[in-house]
């Protein structure tokens, strides 16, 4: 009988204990963290810290959930602070929670906010346009516009940092180019591996403080242009043009990629080769040679004069931007050039003959209009002259025209009394020769 006992008895506590399990209740809400507080550190560093919660379960290992207020950059850690690079042009604002497991379904305490704002300030005041390239990984050079509201005599100043500096340093020597003010300060890429992985802080406002800070964050993997390369050599080998170039110092050839850009003088062509991959491979280029890339632009005429600058730009593999474009290089140029003695003399004896051609041209063309379309007399002014208005010389002229005039009717009848005698004679003999009869 002992045996049957023990097993029910067993039995009974299998059954209490899965009926206490199933039974169990749910995870508990914690209460809300504590003494969320914010600061700023450097120029664009914000720092949130907060206390635990009171009152929370002891045996619950607190994690904590965050959010900016966008509900964007979500986290969950057990840490008990969170700091962001964020420009503080405007305002940000940081959500805090916490729960008692790593599970990001769970749902948290009742968050917490703490927000904080831009400095203030008219924002029309602030600068506009605040942008910072980094040339050829030595230096940075910022340059922006005044704001609207803005007096055309505001000093500005440009602070800056980042994780290698101690401290928040000033740019110097602020320059106006054209209607862009800009400050330039170096910035040497150090050994550490880590550093292009940081950001650069920068502030611009004025001395006087009449004006609203603006701030921007550049990414050092970001707004990179590097100086142009150096060509080398150039030659021809079986047809091809073989150009070999110096990259630009502190980068290496698989970051960058590259144009080369080839002119012929007698074709007036121009052609812009793309490079991904410009390794030194051909035995017709010099080997050995540190830093250096080739490329080989296929069927390019030796005979006549070719013209090569080459550009570069970072690529993806090694930076986040690849839109800024080096300057081109200087030109070097190969093949036969034309003859310049010559060229010259055309240019000076075309233009003369042209001239003396267009001058005779003139010169004919006037004689031959007169040939064909001889001038016309004026009537008008034939009539003015005999009968407008006259001075002393033209009437004493039209005095001598009268009197010849009255001479030549004189003449006219004289003549007519002459004919009408002889006629008067003839009739008054045939009257008398009919009387005879």
């Amino acid at each position: 009988m002992e045996r049957p006992a023990r097993l029910c008895g067993l039995w009974a506590l299998l059954l209490c204990a899965g009926g206490g399990g199933g039974g169990a209740a749910p995870t508990e809400t914690q209460p809300p963290v504590t003494n969320l507080s914010v600061s700023v550190e450097n120029l664009c560093t914000v720092i949130w810290t907060w206390n635990p919660p009171e009152g929370a379960s002891p045996n619950c290992s607190l994690w904590y959930f965050s959010h900016f207020g966008d509900k964007q950059d979500k986290k969950l850690a057990p840490e008990t602070r969170r700091s962001k690079e964020v420009p503080l042009n405007e305002k940000i604002c940081l959500q805090v929670g916490s729960q008692c497991s790593t599970n990001e379904s769970e749902k948290p305490s009742i968050l917490v906010e703490k927000c904080i704002s831009p400095p203030e300030g008219d924002p029309e005041s602030a600068v506009t346009e605040l942008q910072c390239i980094w040339h050829n990984l030595s230096y940075m050079q910022c340059s922006w516009l005044p704001g609207r509201n803005t007096s055309p005599d505001t000093n500005y100043t440009l602070y800056y940092w980042h994780r290698s500096l101690e401290k928040i340093r000033q740019c110097e020597e602020i320059y106006k180019e054209g209607q862009y003010f800009g400050c330039s300060f170096d910035l040497t890429k150090v050994k550490d591996s880590s550093f292009e992985q940081h950001s650069v802080q920068i502030m611009v406002k004025d001395y006087a403080g009449k004006i609203k800070p603006s701030f921007n964050i550049v990414p050092l993997t970001s707004r990179v242009k590097p100086d142009p390369p150096h060509i080398k050599n150039l030659s021809f080998h079986n047809g091809d043009l073989h150009v070999q170039w110096e990259n630009p110092q502190n980068f290496i050839s698989r970051c960058l990629f590259y144009e080369v850009e080839v002119n012929n003088s007698q074709t007036e062509t121009h052609n812009v080769f793309s490079v991904q991959e410009a390794k030194c491979q051909n035995p017709e280029f010099e080997r050995n040679v540190e830093n250096t890339s080739c490329f080989m632009v296929p069927g390019v005429l030796p005979d006549t004069l070719n013209t090569v600058r080459i550009r570069v730009k970072t690529n993806k593999l090694c930076y986040e931007d690849d839109k800024l474009w080096s300057n081109w290089s200087q030109e070097m140029s190969i093949g036969k050039k034309r003859n310049s003695t010559l060229y010259i003399t055309m240019l000076l004896i075309v233009p003369v003959i042209v001239a003396g051609a267009i001058i005779v041209l003139l010169l004919y063309l006037k004689r031959l209009k007169i040939i064909i379309f001889p001038p016309i007399p004026d009537p008008g002014k034939i009539f003015k002259e005999m009968f407008g208005d006259q001075n002393d010389d033209t009437l004493a002229s039209k005095e001598l025209w009268c009197q010849h005039l009255l001479l030549h009717w004189k003449k006219y009848d004289i003549y007519e009394k002459q004919t009408k005698e002889e006629t008067d004679s003839v009739v008054l003999i045939e009257n008398l020769k009919k009387a005879s009869q």
